[in-house]
């Protein structure tokens, strides 16, 4: 295996294969009355594959909107890694292209999205973060990789 793909195997360990996965997520505040924007970081419930985290959120909420005027977002997760990507508002998490979204939602972190996930409400939607370059880091350190998803490359 290359670089890339033993990074690839450890998010995939660590993060994929339908596990509840709590994440931070950054976004940037609107610009305030002095024009002045801010980072903004929430933990979501989000689910892992193949390159891209989703989450659910509320479609008319702050970190809908943060994502609407500025989908560059960064995400950090307690099991070593964290990232860069372009976040993108999917729709109503029950429209019929997002049906194997829901399904995974519903699977992957049934306890936060049957309580808070609200799919009979249009504006419950689903948010895609395909990640663009983050770190990968196994054993406390033993081994990093800075992961450049858009070009599959590792160091």
């Amino acid at each position: 295996m290359n670089k890339y793909e033993t990074a690839m195997k450890i998010l995939e360990d660590c993060h994929g294969s339908g596990k509840d996965n709590l994440i931070a997520l950054a976004t940037m505040t609107l610009p305030d009355g002095e024009g002045k924007t801010r980072s903004t970081v929430r933990m979501v419930d989000a689910y892992y594959e193949d390159g891209a985290f989703y989450v659910s959120t509320y479609a008319k909420g702050n970190k809908a909107r943060q994502i609407e005027r500025n989908d560059e977002v960064s995400v950090a997760s307690t099991d070593w890694f964290t990232g860069q990507g372009k976040a993108v508002n999917l729709g109503w998490v029950k429209d019929e292209k997002n049906a194997d979204i829901l399904a995974k939602m519903k699977k992957n972190f049934a306890g936060w999205f049957n309580d808070h996930g609200n799919e009979d409400s249009p504006d419950s939607i689903a948010i895609k973060i395909t990640l663009t370059n983050g770190v990968v880091i196994k054993d406390h350190g033993a081994e990093r990789y800075e992961v450049d998803f858009i070009n599959k490359e590792a160091k």
